[in-house]
């Protein structure tokens, strides 16, 4: 039976997108300024590879005559253009909104020139500062785009005064309009092409960083709001020290009292009532430990497989789970900083299989590659449809309760956080849930253990 899956992934995907610009992939905008550059880098080689095929029809089919050397040099130094912007892709600088500009400047620079060796603005060529500028338009900012326009214009009306004429072989006017017809027709054909691969392929790009744009402007609302979460927890922590310590110390004096001592429920009772405080004291210890509040003990080291049994048997000792299935595999193990959050983490992950079942619980621990990899199932009823398909956000829950769906809201930042995944699925009979940690983001990085 096929399983509706859903995957939390961590937000480094987003600005690791690849430059071939794989429909869907969400990237940042200097990822998109390089696609947009090596955009116009093939453009570019179409351009070398059309004026060199223009000039030997022109020359050896038309019989007329052009400045071979001179147009050859344009053809040389668009080359040398394409391999310094290849080169300065694969550098580390990032491509801003003015080396796009330059780069369709200096495109226009060649294509001037190529028009006033080849009869000026009466060349039907003309039209493709058409092309550039509407590039310009997709891909520069409005200030670049008009002075694109305002460049454009200049060359034209440059090339209509200044320019090589070139020699027609054919004399009558009728050829000579044919000839130009062509050569315009030629033109319109090559430039449509153009414009809708290339301006597809652009848009595709935009719409790509302004997805990136919109997944972070969401991480940094999540974010902002397990910051307030975080500081009412502390705030709520420091509050209730006091009242917390107040009743332990009354709890105390209870059990030295003869009518307590005598009565035995009664003495179990307030027994069970000062483990019960201090168990809240201690939650409340790790609340602020948490927050960097009350580090004093320093840093706790331990191993992967020890921090997970020791994680799952205090979980079995407070919550009492029916029957709780649980097996490690991790192998070779490895050395890593005891991490609370991260246990608070794996301890929401449990209490929701266990809201889920009562009865029982399984838990999975290995290793994947580089990655630990933990599965927690339940035999419950499962996710609802649209607790799936917007999982990890706050507030979605089927609990119908105030505060519901916090702690996989919790779970799913601090996994993204640690540059893991989160996926959620329904099973058979139930639910699994499982949480996959890159051991960089957890090992201290020098100690390995076999």
């Amino acid at each position: 039976m096929s399983a509706p899956t859903h995957t939390l992934r961590n937000d480094k995907s987003f600005a690791t997108a690849s430059l071939a610009g794989n429909g869907g992939t969400a990237s940042d905008p200097d990822a998109a300024n390089r696609k947009n550059l090596l955009l116009l880098i093939q453009l570019r080689w179409l351009a070398v590879a059309g004026q060199v095929l223009t000039i030997l029809v022109t020359q050896y089919w038309f019989d007329i005559p052009l400045p071979l050397g001179e147009m050859a040099g344009v053809v040389v130094f668009l080359v040398g253009l394409n391999i310094f912007s290849l080169l300065a892709l694969r550098g580390q600088r990032p491509i801003s909104n003015a080396q796009l500009f330059v780069a369709l400047i200096f495109d226009m620079a060649a294509l001037t020139t190529q028009l006033y060796l080849s009869g000026g603005a009466s060349n039907p060529f003309v039209s493709l500062y058409l092309l550039q500028i509407t590039l310009g338009a997709a891909l520069l900012t409005p200030w670049s785009t008009w002075s694109l326009v305002a460049a454009a214009s200049a060359c034209f009306v440059f090339l209509t005064f200044q320019f090589q004429p070139i020699a027609i072989p054919h004399h009558g006017g009728s050829d000579l309009l044919a000839l130009h017809i062509r050569g315009m027709f030629i033109c319109f054909v090559l430039a449509a092409g153009l414009i809708v691969i290339f301006m597809t392929r652009i848009n595709r790009n935009l719409r790509e960083r302004d997805a990136y744009l919109a997944d972070l402007r969401q991480h940094s609302a999540e974010e902002d709001h397990i910051v307030r979460m975080g500081l009412l927890a502390s705030g709520a922590a420091h509050e209730l020290g006091t009242p917390l310590s107040t009743i332990s110390v009354i709890l105390s004096d209870w059990r030295q009292m003869r009518s307590v001592t005598r009565n035995r429920e009664l003495a179990g009772d307030v027994a069970e009532m000062q483990a019960q405080i201090e168990r809240c004291k201690s939650i409340v210890s790790g609340i602020l430990m948490s927050s960097g509040q009350a580090r004093g003990e320093g840093t706790i080291r331990t191993s992967i497989r020890h921090f997970l049994d020791d994680l799952v048997q205090e979980w079995r000792v407070s919550r009492q789970p029916l029957n709780l299935e649980y097996k490690n595999d991790f192998e070779p193990d490895e050395q890593i900083v005891s991490d609370t959050a991260l246990k608070q983490v794996i301890f929401n992950v449990f209490d929701n299989a266990l809201e889920a079942s009562q009865d029982w619980v399984g838990v999975a621990a290995g290793r994947q590659g580089e990655k630990l990899v933990i599965s927690v199932r339940d035999r419950g009823p499962g996710f609802d449809e649209g607790i799936l398909a917007a999982l990890g956000q706050p507030y979605m829950s089927s609990k119908g309760r105030p505060g519901g769906g916090l702690g996989l809201f919790l779970v799913v930042n601090v996994v993204r956080k640690l540059g893991g995944d989160f996926s959620a699925r329904n099973i058979e009979q139930g639910a699994c849930v499982t949480l996959s940690l890159p051991l960089a983001a957890l090992t201290d990085g020098d100690d390995h253990e076999a």
